[in-house]
Protein backbone atom coordinates (compact mmCIF):
# COMPACT_ATOMS: atom_id res chain seq x y z
CA UNK A 1 0.00 0.00 0.00
CA UNK A 2 1.32 3.43 -0.97
CA UNK A 3 0.76 6.63 1.19
CA UNK A 4 -2.01 7.88 -1.10
CA UNK A 5 -3.94 4.78 -0.77
CA UNK A 6 -3.37 4.53 3.12
CA UNK A 7 -4.39 8.42 3.14
CA UNK A 8 -7.54 7.29 1.57
CA UNK A 9 -8.11 4.88 3.52
CA UNK A 10 -7.67 6.98 6.98
CA UNK A 11 -10.16 9.34 5.39
CA UNK A 12 -12.67 6.34 4.52
CA UNK A 13 -12.27 5.47 8.33
CA UNK A 14 -12.10 8.95 10.06
CA UNK A 15 -15.33 9.42 8.57
CA UNK A 16 -17.04 6.05 9.57
CA UNK A 17 -15.99 7.26 13.05
CA UNK A 18 -16.82 10.60 12.95
CA UNK A 19 -20.32 9.12 11.99
CA UNK A 20 -19.95 6.86 15.23
CA UNK A 21 -19.47 9.80 17.32
CA UNK A 22 -22.30 11.50 16.02
CA UNK A 23 -24.47 8.97 16.30
CA UNK A 24 -23.11 8.14 20.86
CA UNK A 25 -23.89 11.97 20.79
CA UNK A 26 -27.45 11.81 19.78
CA UNK A 27 -28.67 8.44 20.82
CA UNK A 28 -26.03 6.00 21.67
CA UNK A 29 -24.37 2.99 20.73
CA UNK A 30 -25.26 -0.48 21.04
CA UNK A 31 -22.70 -3.11 21.55
CA UNK A 32 -21.41 -3.82 18.23
CA UNK A 33 -21.15 -0.12 17.56
CA UNK A 34 -19.61 0.54 20.48
CA UNK A 35 -17.27 -2.29 19.05
CA UNK A 36 -16.71 -0.61 15.73
CA UNK A 37 -15.87 2.43 16.82
CA UNK A 38 -12.64 0.72 19.38
CA UNK A 39 -11.51 -0.89 16.06
CA UNK A 40 -11.79 2.10 14.11
CA UNK A 41 -9.57 3.99 16.75
CA UNK A 42 -6.58 0.90 16.98
CA UNK A 43 -6.93 0.79 13.09
CA UNK A 44 -6.21 4.68 12.60
CA UNK A 45 -3.40 4.60 14.85
CA UNK A 46 -2.01 1.53 13.10
CA UNK A 47 -2.76 3.34 9.69
CA UNK A 48 -1.41 6.77 11.28
CA UNK A 49 1.97 4.50 12.67
CA UNK A 50 2.73 3.03 9.42
CA UNK A 51 2.44 6.39 7.54
CA UNK A 52 5.23 7.87 9.90
CA UNK A 53 6.82 4.71 9.12
CA UNK A 54 7.02 5.19 5.23
CA UNK A 55 7.72 8.61 6.00
CA UNK A 56 10.87 8.05 8.22
CA UNK A 57 11.84 5.56 5.71
CA UNK A 58 12.16 7.52 2.52
CA UNK A 59 13.68 10.47 4.11
CA UNK A 60 16.13 8.16 5.38
CA UNK A 61 16.84 6.40 1.91
CA UNK A 62 15.51 3.69 2.99
CA UNK A 63 12.67 1.80 1.10
CA UNK A 64 9.47 2.95 2.42
CA UNK A 65 7.98 -0.55 1.60
CA UNK A 66 9.42 -2.41 4.09
CA UNK A 67 7.59 -0.79 6.72
CA UNK A 68 5.25 -2.69 8.44
CA UNK A 69 1.85 -2.35 10.92
CA UNK A 70 2.87 -2.83 14.27
CA UNK A 71 0.44 -4.77 16.91
CA UNK A 72 -2.39 -2.76 18.62
CA UNK A 73 0.16 -3.01 21.77
CA UNK A 74 2.72 -1.54 20.49
CA UNK A 75 0.31 1.82 19.03
CA UNK A 76 -1.88 2.04 21.74
CA UNK A 77 1.25 2.40 24.18
CA UNK A 78 2.40 5.60 22.82
CA UNK A 79 2.70 8.54 24.70
CA UNK A 80 1.00 11.20 23.32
Amino acid sequence: MDDRQLLDRIVVMVNAEHTLEREATDAGLDEGQETRLRELEVQLDQCWDLLRQRRARRDAGQDPDSAQVRPEGTVEGYLQ
